[in-house]
């Protein structure tokens, strides 16, 4: 694995155990991509340097330590300017990457069919073009052509216009792409449809396979899903079709958002959002949050949502001692404190279970029998065979 280091900045308003949580999430982004992390720092400032994001003393502190340890990578999690990265990699003379690039790198490796990777290509190259005055190599070997090359026009002009043209052809691939898959999902006819929505790496795909009889790809790493898939599933008598899709994370690049939204068509389209939660990771409340926020950016903010509370095998508490005049944070609720909280203040139906260990699947599913009973009753009000 590639040895990197990880740099974050923290705000006078920035909570210590957030940066924290924010460091670990970039650090399992790392080791993700393939990389090691040998030292986080964090610096404390009003505003991040508008040049070189953190200050000359940090700068210098990090320099040293990637001269003695041999450090070519580093990686910040917040993403920087072209001006800051094009600084950052003089002052090191090394690779910088930002939290947007090192996620456009897992979504590149993750992708495996030609859909997913022309998403993915798409937003490399949208992230890519604001860039080009750091690049350190030409694309104009990758394509010829007469006329590419005006008088006196520059490189940067001659890179830019390629992959202006390139970003168009994606698109417009994508494009044929999407009316394919439309007609598909129009072709199912008018099975109650269920998305299976979360934070990455909470268990979504773990509860597909379970739900569906199906071989999903699961494995306790970040982004393991990134095309969807369609399983069509029968609880007793009532068929629906549920789909899983790609992992939402905080700080998602707006540019897969916009790439990703032809295959989050499936969740825009959905009766029904599943949406699960890792009740055991101790930021499940903000990354509910983060989730909430994504629904809102693709237009699936209106949808009806089944919570799924996954986890709870995992999940670990600290007893509040009765004599602290303090208030009980998070970490000091039971579980059965947080099912009582969470069941009185959700407008939204909720469950608690694992996913792993087969815990409470049976009222899961007699719940999703309810559910879909209802909407395929009201869709079919003469259909008496679930009765």
């Amino acid at each position: 694995m590639e040895k990197t280091i990880l740099v974050g900045v923290a705000g006078p308003n920035d909570e210590e155990i957030k940066i924290k949580e924010y460091l670990d999430e970039l650090e399992f982004l790392a080791e993700t991509a393939g990389a090691e992390t040998i030292k986080i720092f964090i610096q404390n400032l009003d505003r991040p340097n508008p040049k070189t994001y953190i200050g000359t003393g940090k700068l210098e502190e990090i320099r040293s330590f990637a001269q003695e340890n041999e450090v070519k990578l580093i990686i910040f999690d917040d993403e920087l300017t072209p001006s800051q990265l094009r600084n950052l990699e003089r002052e090191f003379e090394c690779r910088i990457l930002d939290r947007t690039n090192l996620i456009l790198d897992i979504f590149a490796q993750r992708a495996k069919t030609a859909y997913a990777k022309t998403q993915v290509e798409l937003a490399q190259y949208q992230y890519l073009l604001p860039r080009l005055t750091r690049m350190w190599t030409h694309l104009e070997r990758q394509r010829g052509g007469i006329g590419m090359r005006g008088p006196g026009e520059s490189q940067i002009e001659t890179d830019r216009r390629i992959i202006l043209d390139k970003i168009s052809r994606l698109k417009e691939h994508l494009k044929k792409i999407d009316r394919q898959m439309a007609s598909q999902r129009g072709n199912r006819g008018s099975l109650v449809r269920i998305s299976l929505v979360g934070y990455t790496n909470v268990g979504k795909s773990t509860l597909m396979n379970l739900l569906a009889k199906s071989e999903v790809f699961a494995e306790n790493k970040l982004f393991a899903t990134l095309d969807t898939t369609v399983r069509k599933v029968v609880i007793e008598n009532v068929p629906f079709l549920l789909s899983d899709t790609v992992g939402f994370i905080r700080k998602l690049p707006h540019q897969l958002v916009e790439s990703f939204k032809s295959t989050l068509d499936e969740v825009r389209e959905s009766d029904i959002l599943m949406h699960v939660v890792d009740i055991s990771h101790p930021n499940f409340e903000e990354h509910i949050a983060v989730v909430k926020e994504t629904l809102n950016e693709i237009g699936a903010k209106e949808k009806p949502v089944f919570l799924v509370f996954n986890k709870i095998d995992n999940y670990s508490y600290i007893p509040h001692d009765e004599y602290d005049l303090k208030e009980k944070s998070r970490e000091n609720f039971t579980l059965e404190e947080l099912k009582n909280s969470w069941m009185s203040k959700e407008n939204n139906p909720c469950i608690f279970i694992s996913a792993k260990n087969k815990t409470n699947l049976d009222k899961l599913r007699n719940d999703l029998y309810k559910m879909v009973a209802e909407i395929h009753a009201g869709r079919y009000p003469f259909d008496n065979f679930l009765w």
